[in-house]
């Protein structure tokens, strides 16, 4: 590991991966740091992600750092505590203490799911307990399947998961359903159940049902919960980087911009640390072009350094 980079990528995900590689194509010096917990570990396979479907999520991050060290970047595994500014550098420092330099940096840390403290959703989670039809939703087409009311999306998903089963049950848990959201959730056929629910009954490893607190047990398949999804942003405290509502409701973010630049210069983000809901092949996606906006940047840096010492 040197200690000077063009860029230093903070999180070796999908997006943190596919932008290295648009880097280390360019010819940048570049060094991602991976903390090794990625938010779709616990799931058997990546959905929606073309020429890869179904793969296994650590096959496709084995396949994408190969792919970067291929072009001189270099991988290491570690958890970074602190991003910060050192004149015309940034500092990042890991919780090793070991530190290295970087004329730019892109983030690509991801988010924590936050669950509702229920006996067996955070159990089951990535395995029968879900949160997006189109990265789960085949899979579990034309079983029984609960959507638990957790946030001000939960409708909304109980009427996407309805294109894939007609057997859908909506538990209101503590939220109130308007009159409208009610008369759509009958229209579609969606049988609402009122009460809290207390727990996930298991049995032979897979769900059986969902009890509720006066003791009645309705059986599912599947659970569908919206989780609150918060950035991973504490080191980019120093940097005056703070995570926001987002608009949705659904958790914080980092806002940046079409390219992936933030409010501080010289730091970008891309994926689910600025985009809650993008799926692998869209975190991927932003992460390249935030790549390839960082390497222009500084193309234009060198480009200006050049002519004034051309002019003398």
């Amino acid at each position: 590991m040197r200690q000077d980079y063009d860029v230093v990528v903070i999180g070796g995900g999908a997006a943190g991966l596919s932008g290295a590689l648009m880097l280390t194509r360019s010819r940048r010096s570049v060094l991602v740091i991976d903390a090794g917990s990625p938010r779709n570990a616990p799931a058997a396979g990546v959905h929606g992600l073309l020429a890869r479907e179904g793969m296994p999520p650590e096959e496709l991050l084995e396949r994408g750092r190969a792919e970067v060290l291929g072009y001189g970047g270099q991988v290491v595994t570690g958890e970074v505590t602190t991003a910060a500014r050192e004149g015309d550098r940034f500092v990042v420092t890991m919780a090793d203490g070991a530190s290295v330099r970087a004329r730019r940096l892109l983030v690509t840390t991801g988010l924590v799911d936050e669950l509702p403290d229920i006996p067996g959703l955070r159990e089951r989670w990535g395995r029968d307990v879900l949160h997006c039809p189109y990265c789960h939703g085949w899979e579990v087409r034309d079983q029984a399947i609960g959507i638990l009311a957790t946030g001000p999306m939960s409708v909304h998903q109980a009427l996407l998961f309805r294109q894939l089963s007609s057997d859908i049950t909506f538990f209101a848990h503590t939220a109130t359903l308007s009159a409208e959201q009610a008369e759509q959730l009958a229209a579609r056929g969606i049988t609402v159940v009122e009460g809290e629910v207390a727990a996930l009954e298991i049995a032979d490893d897979r769900i059986a049902g969902v009890r509720l607190s006066d003791g009645t047990l309705v059986p599912r398949s599947a659970i569908v919960v919206g989780s609150r999804m918060v950035a991973r942003t504490k080191f980019l405290a120093a940097l005056g980087l703070e995570p926001i509502d987002h608009p949705s409701g659904m958790g914080e973010h980092i806002p940046a911009d079409a390219t992936g630049r933030t409010s501080v210069p010289g730091v970008w983000a891309a994926g689910n640390i600025t985009d809650l809901s993008a799926q692998v092949g869209a975190a991927a996606a932003a992460a390249a072009m935030a790549g390839a906006h960082i390497n222009a940047d500084l193309v234009a840096e060198e480009t200006q350094e050049a002519v004034a010492a051309h002019r003398g």
